[in-house]
């Protein structure tokens, strides 16, 4: 395989060892293989790139055209291509800092700060200091290489170290090495697992798209229909039932996973806390909606399993047979207020408090509701079962990746799986 030259400088690859669990390792492992994969060093055939931020202070190089890869993009999208950042820079900002501009295609995984976040370039880009980046050479797959660093996601974490915050120092980096196949087989894997992100991808659209119908369906409503609405306080409009905190297990006894609703940080975060009996009222089921009153303040429908509401989150239920729909969109209608609320808090995480669920809410009259649900309703069901497909087709690949990249699974195998759900 022909070598590339790997930009960064700085102290030599480690001579140390530290095997991932499939096909990710600091050093050569020199463990068995399946047939046809065999272990390479990654900077032999990828470029290792490394990010920088230009400076803060100099106005001129921030707000740009050129996309600026940053720790949230890569949070916030992790596992997939993005083409759009948080953040741009200018021609002058990275013609004035170490910053390069890298190809499309380009891996890039995050190092420090929250570490093992990956994201591929869809568009030319730049990225902060706290990225490792690789550009792949003919002999390795970007879409593969992604998908190895996607599945090693809690080695590389294992592969950091540090006192204040965990890194991937470039030592390790460039020390990587990847148990790969032949580039026809990368390539065959990674049309298979790309399938099944197409296919989640398509549904994230169609729930989205479906939400923004259901929104301007209610919000013309509003506007060409204002006499059919009544002023009425939010809290008489449903029930806000507060979520519980619950005591960590300490001693490593009796202890069961649960899965804590979470919808700041995103939905779905699993916990070991005590076994512990939860009443039913504190459980949040898919379509169930779900309000935060501390911290991001946000509305969701939850759509993943059973989980636990935490003392941050209220279960709206609407009262009076209301749709669920309905508690989402008249708690919309106030988040800018409530956030307002919040924001003036001299708190560490702002909040709204019960008392403000006391402001009013147009509320449709019964006649309008059974309308707007006839509208509405399938919109809400289609956005959840959305959601729930690519739950289940996230789960399968989640659990075809390390098979296929270990070699457990081969892809005509493979292929015959997902044909099945896609």
């Amino acid at each position: 395989m022909a070598r590339v030259k790997t930009e960064t400088g700085g102290r030599a690859a480690t001579t140390g060892v530290i095997p991932g669990r499939w096909a990710l390792s600091v050093g050569d492992p020199k463990t068995p293989t399946a047939p046809g994969f065999e272990w390479v060093e990654l900077s032999g055939i990828a470029r290792l790139e490394s990010g920088h931020t230009p400076s803060r202070g100099k106005t001129e190089y921030w707000n740009g055209e050129i996309p600026w890869v940053g720790i949230r993009d890569a949070t916030g999208n992790h596992g997939r291509t993005i083409t759009s950042t948080l953040q741009s820079i200018t021609e002058e900002g990275l013609s004035n800092s170490s910053a390069r501009l890298l190809p499309a295609g380009t891996v890039c995984l995050s190092r420090t700060a929250s570490v093992g976040y990956v994201i591929t370039m869809g568009v030319p880009m730049a990225t902060s200091q706290d990225f490792i980046n690789w550009v792949c050479s003919p002999a390795l797959s970007s879409k593969y290489l992604h998908y190895i660093l996607v599945a090693e996601q809690e080695s590389v974490r294992r592969f950091a170290h540090g006192t204040t915050h965990q890194t991937v120092y470039y030592p390790e980096a460039k020390a990587f090495h990847v148990c790969i196949p032949q580039r026809p087989e990368q390539d065959a894997i990674a049309a298979v697992l790309g399938a099944l992100d197409d296919k989640i991808a398509i549904n994230e659209r169609i729930a989205a798209t479906a939400d923004e119908l259901r929104s301007a369906i209610f919000a013309n409503a509003l506007s060409d229909s204002s006499s059919e609405f009544t002023y009425t306080p939010l809290s008489q409009t449903a029930d806000f039932i507060n979520g519980r905190a619950f005591t960590k297990d300490a001693s490593g006894d009796g202890r069961m996973v649960i899965r804590i609703a979470e919808i700041n940080s995103g939905p779905g975060a699993s916990t070991v806390y005590n076994d512990i009996d939860v009443p039913d009222k504190h459980l949040a089921r898919p379509g169930d909606v779900l309000f935060s009153w501390s911290g991001s303040l946000t509305v969701c429908r939850w759509f993943r399993p059973e989980g636990i509401i935490n003392q941050h989150i209220f279960k709206v239920v609407p009262s009076n047979d209301r749709p669920l729909w309905l508690a989402s969109e008249l708690v919309g209608l106030k988040l800018a207020e409530f956030r307002g609320i919040a924001a003036d808090k001299a708190t560490t995480m702002g909040h709204i408090q019960r008392r403000h669920l006391d402001e009013s809410v147009p509320a449709p009259t019964s006649a309008l509701l059974a309308r707007l649900d006839a509208q509405i309703g399938p919109l809400w069901e289609r956005a959840l079962a959305a959601e729930q497909e690519s739950l289940d087709l996230a789960s399968l690949r989640d659990t075809l990746l390390p098979q296929l990249m270990s070699g457990q699974l081969r892809v005509r195998d493979a292929e015959r799986i997902v044909e099945e759900v896609v």
